[in-house]
């Protein structure tokens, strides 16, 4: 057990450490390309930071377990916006850009919709899967789209200058970053291995260990990076990660499911709602002001822990 208790502090330094230059390697660099930081934040680290959803519920739906599958990426998005978000606004306010509020947040919010709509209703097989995964990649593209019109704003031959100016500059950055992101998932697998190695030694259920433990493991690198990034002032990194994550988790984690399994059923209809109602609850927040306050951090975290016992039930 003391290695494996270890291990989990491992685990949880080098998380923190990994996603201090993540953030600041992944924020330079979005300054140095005068690409929108919420778009660094969705794309590169909201997918970066999901891939712990998508290696537990694919080998969960492999396995046939549908319930820790599909209940991972929901539990996860559920957390995403209400603990992890939460707890960022409470160690300062978000402000949030207009645009933001109008584009990469209810995408993110649509995503999770179709998978829980698609969950509930068709299930999740290989053509559900199919609409999921090309759901994912238009996703994308708009994401590239609009970043590739924010730098048209900014001027795209003062991009170039700087760019070819500091070659080895961003180069260092772009490999800060990426180890970063290397660090971070290493990070978290090792804290949930020796942590879940830690609960069975004590007798703890396996259940309440996989919807506990495991669902807030998967998720601890956007809780890492939300906070580092919020330390550094990212505002934008926080919600584009946040939001990100559960777009991702819910179109390429759920086309995943889908192909790992092909046949996944999912009767956890109040557990989507719940899911449904915290992404809607996030962006009326941010939409009401701009902002997140310190007060709705807390109502946020206070929402979490109000649904947690749905997590254990579902």
């Amino acid at each position: 057990m003391i290695l494996d208790i270890a291990g989990a502090v491992a685990g949880l330094i080098l998380l923190a450490v990994a996603a201090d230059h993540l953030v600041l390697g992944s924020s330079r660099l979005a300054r140095r390309l005068r690409i929108s930081p919420v778009v660094v934040g969705v794309v590169v680290i909201g997918l970066g930071t999901s891939a712990p959803e998508f290696l537990v519920s694919g080998l969960a739906a492999a396995r046939g377990d549908t319930g820790i599958a599909v209940g991972n990426i929901v539990g996860s998005n559920i957390l995403n916006l209400t603990l992890l978000l939460g707890l960022a606004a409470l160690i300062a306010p978000i402000p949030v850009a207009s645009r933001v509020i109008r584009r990469e947040v209810p995408l993110a919010v649509a995503a999770v919709g179709l998978f829980g709509l698609i969950a509930v209703v068709a299930g999740l097989g290989v053509r559900t899967a199919v609409i999921l995964a090309a759901a994912g990649l238009a996703a994308v593209w708009l994401l590239v789209r609009w970043a590739r019109d924010g730098r048209d704003e900014a001027g795209l031959a003062g991009d170039v200058e700087e760019f070819v100016a500091r070659p080895h500059r961003t180069g260092l950055e772009v490999l800060r970053a990426v180890l970063g992101l290397l660090g971070v998932l290493a990070g978290a697998q090792l804290l949930v291995t020796g942590a879940s190695a830690v609960a069975a030694s004590l007798g703890v259920s396996q259940l309440v260990i996989g919807f506990t433990l495991v669902a807030l493991g998967t998720s601890l690198p956007e809780l890492v990076t939300s906070v580092q990034a919020q330390r550094r002032g990212e505002s934008d990194l926080v919600v584009g990660n946040l939001f990100g994550s559960n777009l991702f988790n819910s179109l390429v984690g759920g086309a995943v499911i889908g192909f790992a399994d092909g046949t996944t059923a999912y009767a956890g209809k109040v557990l989507t709602v719940t899911m449904l109602l915290s992404a809607g609850l996030a962006w009326l927040l941010l939409r009401r002001g701009r902002r997140l306050t310190r007060l709705d951090g807390a109502l946020l975290t206070l929402a979490y822990a109000i649904v947690a016992p749905l997590l254990l039930s579902a």
